[in-house]
């Protein structure tokens, strides 16, 4: 797998669960397509990921200096409401309410491709935030971040 790609739509049902696309399914790791860590996106999102994507993540911060005091302020914005997830038997996932609470997560959801994880969007938020870029400064912020070295 080279990444996801797409984006895709899907409801929450009234407890907060929602089927797992099957464009999403197809592009998952043999194996791994029932395992996942859920947890709030640096935007008013949640991020998804698979437990591969999020196992090297985790052991790079309990590698982190404990003594730092910026490390410990990240640890617990980032870990804050980390959770694991496994589908059901019917090939959904349960959003805790807390991290539906700060997507603003309702009813329609966007799921997006973000390289190696899955964003979940309120279908509203996300067409905002959409809506708020022009093709100019689309345009502007590739050229500034595509001519970044890769580190």
């Amino acid at each position: 797998m080279i990444g996801f790609l797409g984006e895709f739509e899907a409801t929450l049902d009234p407890k907060g669960r929602f089927l797992l696309p099957a464009g999403i399914k197809k592009q998952l790791k043999e194996g791994e397509n029932t395992q996942f860590v859920i947890n709030r996106g640096f935007e008013k999102c949640l991020t998804l990921y698979p437990i591969s994507a999020w196992a090297p993540i985790f052991e790079n911060i309990s590698k982190l200096n404990d003594f730092e005091p910026e490390v410990r302020e990240f640890r617990r914005y980032f870990l804050n409401g980390a959770i694991g997830l496994e589908l059901d038997s019917a090939g959904r996932l349960l959003v805790p309410k807390n991290l539906m609470d700060h997507a603003g997560l309702e009813k329609d959801i966007v799921l997006v491709s973000a390289v190696t994880k899955i964003e979940i969007w309120d279908k509203a938020i996300y067409q905002q935030f959409f809506d708020a870029i022009s093709p100019e400064k689309f345009s502007s912020l590739a050229a500034q971040v595509m001519a970044r070295p890769n580190n």
